[in-house]
């Protein structure tokens, strides 16, 4: 499950790694794009992959309404949440994951982060997210929407993602996982450093360290604390 809006530049990549899981050449892989309305030709590449994937392009919106859209049309086991700007390099990472899933009977994981194309700051943030992520684990749960595999049946128990949440709505809801019911699979998935180039290295450490802090405010939530504006034209 895909959201995006104007991801014309990233999501070939990420369709492309979808295509090179060994998981893919066994069982059908259902992946549905929940498109914002896009003004670039993101549904158009969406569709191009129809020969290689199970793909659908859906109304989407912000993030939590296009995840949920897409998980209300999956009738699968588990559900895939990622972002559009992650690479899956690894070939065996899905097939890994569902086995680790089904064999421990979890409900949610998740996988460490690094970035594809940043400096060494962006990939020391990134280092040290997989490393909160680990260690969140023995207490209270996190995982980002970059890369979150549900059991399904317990994401709509959960009530899926919050759609009055503007930021952080992945937080708030791995957050209700059990850590007997959570795990972080040995492996990574690659990303893109926009989020960093968007709203500042410093603001974005704030930002983490200020959601823990607030993590039962639920008002938090609500705001999008200026993380949604366009990334400078320049940095690309």
């Amino acid at each position: 499950m895909i959201p995006a809006k104007n991801e014309s530049k990233h999501l070939p990549s990420l369709l492309n790694s979808l295509v090179q899981q060994d998981y893919a050449h066994r069982a059908p892989l259902k992946v549905f794009v929940a498109d914002a309305h896009s003004t670039d030709d993101t549904a158009e590449i969406a569709r191009s992959f129809s020969d290689r994937l199970d793909i659908a392009v859906i109304d989407g919106g912000i993030p939590s309404v296009g995840r949920n859209r897409g998980a209300r049309c999956s009738d699968s086991e588990f559900v895939l949440f990622l972002d559009a700007d992650v690479e899956l390099r690894d070939p065996t990472l899905l097939r890994r994951a569902l086995l680790r899933m089904k064999s421990q009977r979890l409900h949610c994981m998740t996988v460490d982060i690094t970035c594809a194309d940043g400096n060494w700051k962006d990939r020391f943030l990134y280092r040290a997210n997989s490393y909160m992520q680990r260690l969140s684990a023995w207490g209270m749960p996190f995982g980002t929407g970059m890369f979150l595999l549900f059991d399904r049946k317990r994401f709509v128990e959960l009530g899926g993602f919050d759609e009055n949440a503007l930021f952080a709505e992945d937080f708030l809801l791995t957050k209700q996982i059990s850590p007997l019911r959570f795990s972080v699979l040995q492996g990574e998935v690659h990303t893109s450093n926009r989020r960093f180039r968007r709203t500042g290295h410093a603001r974005m450490v704030f930002l983490f360290f200020w959601t823990l802090l607030n993590s039962s405010n639920r008002s938090h939530f609500e705001r999008d604390h200026g993380y949604w504006k366009e990334a400078p034209v320049s940095a690309e």
